[in-house]
């Protein structure tokens, strides 16, 4: 839980410092590379997966240890976090001029987010309803 929470915390910070620093400091290269959306996509997909991770944070924690043999939730998170740097990672870069060579790189990223999910919906399938809980 303390990973989770603090993984998410990270992302939050440095994805919001990302978007401000894509606004302002970086507005003028990003207009000239015609890359503001690219930016953008990357600032909210990090976002969007640390507000994620906080809420398997959350979730994990009220779950308590009992769970911890089938961690489905562990697994979504640690997707994530690597999806995020991969991902939104990949397309700072790019967006800045990076070598294309790191085009490849941002499907990694988007792979590892849709995994991550999918971990999460086998944890709701496997997850007993609250009526069925001793």
């Amino acid at each position: 839980m303390r990973n989770l929470a603090l993984s998410a915390g990270i992302f939050g910070l440095t994805g919001v410092v990302l978007g401000a620093f894509g606004a302002h400091a970086l507005r003028a290269l990003l207009l000239e590379n015609g890359t503001q959306g690219t930016w953008a996509t990357a600032v909210l997909y990090q976002l969007v997966h640390a507000v994620a991770l906080l809420a398997l944070a959350s979730w994990r924690g009220r779950e308590g240890p009992e769970s911890a043999g089938r961690d489905w939730l562990g697994r979504a998170g640690l997707c994530w976090s690597i999806g995020i740097p991969l991902f939104s990672g990949s397309l700072y870069l790019l967006a800045v001029g990076g070598p294309r060579l790191l085009g490849p790189i941002t499907p990694l990223g988007g792979v590892a987010f849709i995994a991550g999910w999918g971990c999460l919906i086998i944890h709701a399938l496997a997850a007993r309803p609250d009526s069925e809980k001793p």
